[in-house]
């Protein structure tokens, strides 16, 4: 604060929002019961007592955050945007017929192969808005058509996030339209993230990185040359990696080595490498992520059912770990709240015993808060001094909450088990100001845009051209 004529001048703020329990997820995990937050253009400024913010802040604009938590927005870590519109129909082919594993190459990229520009920009605004609805203020993409379309539903939305390209240059029974040349694909992903790359004032909200989508749709030479990319570029690679027994499999009898050794052996294992999933590590996998650092994402609704996840041991060994949904055609939510909890009671279990003192109040919180920037990040930690993520979540309305004479005895333990985010209605993203009351309720915002586009109607008219009775004829003549 500035000093005028001998006394402190209160700190200018263009919003304040007060009177809110703010859990700062700081490494401390410090709470401040009846707090305050105040922001100055689309940075936190200041954090404190509502009492003290009386003295020593003076706002344009101030929110009651009475009954609410305050809380740094969630960060999901992977999601698949592209498959936003697919969401439910994986369990309804299961209803009619054996669904063909893996899901991913039987039905999700020759989903994402029919889609348009225009139907990926209406996936992303559904996605980012329902993200936004529970509190997710951050995502990673990983990887697929039309990422401008993408990005520009971000800035539309008001959501940050890092947009990623699919790279699939080998295999014949790709679908054209997501098969392409080695040279094509890594100057694809080179070209997106010149594109998206921010300001030399700070990254803007929405940025791009690069994209290996597996080691069985990508050549080594493209996993060399995208590695070395990352390095000049100083930007991640996101992938998928040791997720299920048919990558192993390939791994071993086409190179002798497991896919994390594979990666290693062609100099792609790196601080630069975002590696989702990570489920199927042998020790000496394990050994080469701590020798090497890449990061990983934990999708604790999907992960579970490959085998049990060694999140815990991660954190602790120093690995950069965050929190994935892996979007919507998955079989679990865009809640990040709901993958948290998935991911403390799959630890628990796993532990086989009592650990709370290792997943203890705020622990997996921290995870897919703190944690998913440092995964995300190249340079480490930094979306959050470039950017207000403010999650204001009602109190009565997370689920598990138990309140004792109007206020939480430990808000960050409440949060952190809650089972789902649906409170997290009202968000303070990079405000633009002045603002004179709480933003609508995203969730309500993102049924209108879908509405007011036909959105409803283009869902029943993309999915026929998949599963419709000349959808394998399409399939093999494309191909």
């Amino acid at each position: 604060m500035a000093k005028t004529m001998g006394a402190v001048a209160p700190l200018k703020a263009d919003l304040l929002l007060s009177g809110c329990d703010v859990v700062t997820i700081d490494g401390k995990n410090r709470v401040i019961p009846d707090g305050a937050v105040a922001v100055r253009g689309n940075k936190i400024v200041w954090i404190g007592k509502a009492s003290a913010a009386k003295r020593s802040v003076k706002a344009t604009s101030t929110i009651d955050g009475s009954g609410q938590i305050a809380m740094p927005g969630l960060i999901d870590a992977h999601v698949h945007t592209a498959q936003t519109l697919l969401r439910g129909k994986i369990a309804e082919i299961d209803k009619r017929r054996p669904v063909k594993i893996p899901v991913w190459w039987n039905y999700y990229v020759p989903f994402e192969a029919m889609l348009t520009d225009e139907d990926v920009y209406l996936s992303g605004l559904l996605c980012y808005a329902n993200m936004i609805s529970v509190g997710t203020t951050c995502f990673a993409e990983a990887g697929g058509p039309h990422p401008d379309a993408m990005a520009r539903a971000a800035v539309d939305t008001g959501i940050r996030g890092f947009v990623s390209l699919n790279t699939i240059d080998q295999g014949e029974h790709w679908p054209k339209t997501m098969i392409t040349t080695t040279r094509k694909a890594l100057d694809g992903n080179v070209g997106l993230v010149k594109r998206w790359a921010g300001t030399k004032g700070g990254p803007d909200r929405v940025q791009a990185t690069l994209s290996l989508r597996q080691i069985m749709t990508c050549t080594p030479e493209l996993i060399k040359a995208m590695g070395e990319a990352a390095r000049a570029l100083d930007v991640k690679i996101h992938a998928h990696l040791c997720e299920g027994v048919y990558e192993i499999d390939y791994s071993l009898a086409k190179f002798g080595k497991r896919p994390a050794e594979y990666l290693q052996s062609l100099g792609a294992l790196d601080r630069h490498m975002h590696c989702a999933h990570s489920v199927l590590l042998s020790e000496n996998e394990m050994d080469l992520y701590i020798k090497h650092r890449p990061s990983v994402c934990h999708c604790a609704f999907g992960n579970y059912a490959i085998g049990p996840h060694r999140l815990l041991e991660m954190w602790r060994r120093g690995i950069d770990v965050g929190l994935g949904t892996d979007g919507a055609a998955s079989w679990g939510s865009l809640d990040i709240f709901q993958v948290a909890h998935m991911a403390r009671v799959g630890q628990q279990a796993e532990a086989q015993g009592h650990v709370e003192g290792a997943v203890g109040p705020g622990c997996m919180q921290q995870v897919a808060g703190r944690e998913g920037e440092a995964a995300l990040c190249a340079q480490g930690p930094h979306l959050g001094g470039t950017g207000a993520r403010i999650a204001r979540v009602y109190r009565h309305r997370v689920a598990g909450v138990q309140e004792r004479a109007g206020q939480l005895a430990v808000p960050a333990a409440h949060v952190d088990h809650a089972r789902r985010g649906e409170g997290a209605q009202e968000l303070q993203q990079e405000p633009r100001l002045p603002l004179q009351e709480p933003p609508a309720h995203v969730s309500g915002e993102a049924e209108r845009v879908a509405g007011g586009r036909g959105l409803d109607v283009r869902v029943f008219q993309l999915v026929p051209r998949h599963h419709g009775p000349h959808a394998s004829a399409r399939r093999r003549a494309e191909q």
